[in-house]
């Protein structure tokens, strides 16, 4: 039986991750941590300080806050708990946290879990590489109206991929306004739609002479997030320290 620490227990993904996880047949949440303790009635004890945690797990899945991430980290650490994260909005120090954690225990961390999105960033990363400077590149994101982080960080991610396919690399351009504006070669468009109960849907367009071409994901639900970062958690268990990511995964 794999034991799960859950962190974030009690946020949208922490509900769905706790539901999936039971239907599991090898898995179990054995503690929950959120700063909403009695929020919910769960099957399993929660605590507010991660510290304050004594049972011992297997893995820790977290989709949780920037700002727990140093205290998360350094518990995976000293209780050597491998850790999988899909914590979105982090900044360039929190990122390297988890670089430096990964030399004690191993890490798996990505902004999206859901398997799909690792599909179209290699669709659009060769395209890329087909279509060099010929084409421009437009990046499109939507999301619910409760998302705060802005561009999502999948957008990135899928820039991130694009633009490690160019010698030159290109400069991000979020959103346009006014009249002089105008578009160059070096640029990679990124565009944040914030509305209603969109899961989350990414658009890489590239528009060149005279053809447009589109490769696009579409979340129906929540659920494809927490199968990926169950699948992660299961991939990541017998690793051997270091760092990990959904490229691994699929490989």
């Amino acid at each position: 039986m794999i034991r799960v620490i859950l962190n974030g227990c009690n946020g949208k993904m922490g509900r769905v991750l706790a539901k999936l996880i039971n239907e599991e047949k090898n898995m179990e949440v054995v503690a929950g941590i959120d700063r909403e303790v009695d929020k919910f009635e769960n099957t399993f004890p929660v605590y507010s300080n991660i510290f304050s945690c004594l049972e011992k797990g297997d893995v820790l899945i977290d989709f949780s806050h920037p700002s727990t991430i140093k205290n998360t980290l350094d518990f995976c650490v000293e209780t050597k708990t491998p850790i999988v994260t899909a914590t979105t909005g982090l900044s360039g120090e929190e990122t390297a946290l988890f670089v430096e954690a990964s030399k004690s225990i191993p890490v798996f961390q990505s902004s999206n879990m859901a398997v799909g999105i690792s599909v179209i960033i290699d669709l659009a990363a060769q395209a890329a590489k087909v279509l060099g400077n010929t084409f421009d590149i437009e990046i499109i994101e939507k999301h619910h109206n409760k998302k705060v982080d802005s561009p999502s960080g999948t957008a990135y991610m899928i820039a991130n991929a694009l633009n490690e396919t160019f010698q030159q690399k290109k400069e991000y351009v979020y959103g346009r306004h006014g009249k002089e504006d105008q578009r160059t070669e070096n640029h990679i468009g990124i565009h944040a739609v914030r509305g209603g109960t969109i899961v989350g849907e990414h658009t890489v367009i590239f528009a060149g002479p005279d053809e447009i071409i589109e490769i696009k994901h579409t979340a129906l639900s929540k659920d494809i997030f927490a199968l990926g970062a169950i699948r992660a958690a299961k991939f990541i268990l017998n690793k051997k320290n270091g760092y990990y990511n959904m490229n691994d995964l699929i490989k």
